[in-house]
């Protein structure tokens, strides 16, 4: 049973990195997102425009938004109000309620980078290990990492991105992880 869900996806995220590789967009006209007839269309950036300068990814919108920012591509707002501090945490938290599936690793530093804290506590997560019943069923209706992953940020059919930590090779202690400093 297990090597059929590593087959499968392996498939889906071999058939992601195909596609990425021709990395195309849709031109605004034709995305169903934009009015063709507005004349004002033709003031906005086309997307294969903008996006071919930053790094490749495999999916969504076939930029690795955290390399742009780490390779300094980008420079987003890191806040609103002037007084806030920003504090990036390097620190994984492991899941293992994942049935057959890997562990999840879910790493704070790319979320803290481009995000306050409270962004995601205590609405979404509350900040106590075990005290989120994460599951995919909530994650693909929109609920706990399914606010943004599919959204606005890579989307949920790169499982293994999330799923990144097998279980006979795993030695920590699962929950929070040490911070690195």
């Amino acid at each position: 049973m297990k090597n059929k869900y590593l087959i499968i996806f392996f498939l889906i995220s071999f058939s992601s990195f195909l596609y990425a590789a021709k990395q195309t967009w849709k031109l605004l006209k034709d995305d169903g997102l934009h009015d063709p007839d507005n004349p004002a269309l033709t003031l906005l950036q086309e997307p294969g425009e903008a996006l071919l300068q930053l790094p490749p990814d495999n999916t969504g919108n076939m930029v690795s938004w955290v390399a742009a920012l780490r390779e300094n591509y980008i420079t987003p707002r890191s806040n609103i109000y002037p007084d806030t501090k920003v504090e990036v945490l390097d620190m994984d938290i492991i899941l293992e309620n994942t049935g057959e599936m890997p562990m999840v690793r879910f790493p704070h530093k790319p979320h803290t980078e481009w995000l306050d804290c409270s962004n995601c506590h205590d609405a979404i997560f509350k900040k106590k290990v075990g005290a989120n019943p994460i599951n995919m069923f909530d994650i693909l209706n929109g609920r706990y990492c399914g606010r943004c992953h599919g959204a606005v940020s890579f989307p949920l059919t790169e499982c293994l991105r999330c799923h990144s930590v097998p279980r006979n090779t795993f030695k920590g202690k699962v929950g929070a992880q040490p911070e690195r400093k």
